[in-house]
């Protein structure tokens, strides 16, 4: 008969480091390992577990992790969108839990890239994950051409810029999980170095526990001084979007998802005659850059080769 550990304490995974889990309990750090009785069920950032042991948190010190809670969402990506190749294959849980993904964009050096962030939208509907585009370096340009690109969503964001408070981020984030990811060079760090005036201590402390390298190659949660918490991640190429099933990619595009009512039986959205996108387009309804980015990541999730514009 199992253990039931009923002294077992409540715990918040903030960092994963090659077989140590660096958790947050009772307001201080505790490093733990998985218990044998978990099987290869894996642990994340952002799992709330269940920890007995060791959990003074003192140096040298190990507890064990004997429960994960049941995860009310999952983040995912992989390297490649489709799942027949080996990248495709590769899927990667980014953090468990999230309510909110932040999309960091920056509006100049480097550009907006719309297809990321079409890309992050996906996941997040697909998880059913809460998106927030965050737009830094406000000050060298304006929003105007992205959130035009993004009229037709009820798609929220906030404009940051570094000589400027952080007043409508901080409230967003405010007493909820979140998860940034973006592109390297889009401010993202800075960002959160603001949000979290002891990110790097925060995260030099994970380190010293975990032995590990979480400055910058794996996602560490950090609280912020008012309430909630921040996954940060490292800056990423892509977003592979292999996990997601093909016919949900449509809900990353709630502007164009209730004309597929008006399609033809099986419509592939691609290339069968009478799709109901191309008359909603058609009808001045939606953006076609929306529909033509939509095709591009549906066509990348097939297998298909063709090029749609």
């Amino acid at each position: 008969m199992r253990p039931t550990h009923d002294a077992a304490l409540d715990g918040f995974v903030v960092a994963v480091d090659r077989g140590r889990y660096t958790c947050a309990v009772d307001g201080h750090l505790v490093t733990a390992m998985r218990a044998r009785e978990l099987g290869r069920r894996g642990v994340v950032v952002g799992d709330r577990v269940a920890i007995v042991g060791d959990t003074s948190g003192a140096d040298g010190s190990l507890a064990r992790i004997v429960r994960i809670d049941e995860r009310t969402s999952v983040l995912r990506r992989s390297a490649d969108d489709e799942e027949n190749t080996v990248e495709g294959r590769q899927e990667r849980v980014i953090v468990a839990n999230v309510d909110q993904l932040v999309i960091v964009s920056a509006l100049v050096d480097p550009p907006p890239r719309t297809g990321f962030i079409d890309r992050c939208l996906v996941a997040a509907y697909d998880a059913d994950i809460e998106p927030l585009l965050c737009l830094t370096k406000a000050d060298l340009a304006g929003p105007d051409e992205v959130l035009a690109y993004y009229a037709d969503l009820d798609l929220p964001y906030v404009l940051c810029r570094p000589d400027a408070p952080l007043d409508d981020l901080v409230d967003r984030l405010r007493s909820r999980l979140s998860t940034f990811i973006g592109h390297s060079g889009v401010g993202k760090s800075t960002l959160v170095n603001r949000l979290s005036p002891d990110a790097d201590r925060a995260v030099g402390e994970v380190s010293a526990i975990g032995k590990g390298r979480h400055t910058s190659t794996s996602a560490v949660a950090l609280a912020l001084p008012g309430g909630g918490w921040i996954v940060d991640t490292p800056g990423v190429r892509s977003f592979g979007i292999a996990h997601v099933d093909p016919e949900n990619v449509l809900h990353g595009f709630p502007d164009l998802l209730p004309a597929s009512v008006n399609c033809a039986p099986n419509c592939d959205h691609l290339s069968t005659p009478g799709c109901g996108l191309d008359a909603l387009v058609a009808e001045g309804g939606a953006d076609p850059r929306r529909l033509a980015s939509y095709r591009r990541l549906l066509s990348s999730r097939t297998g298909d080769t063709r090029a749609y514009d």
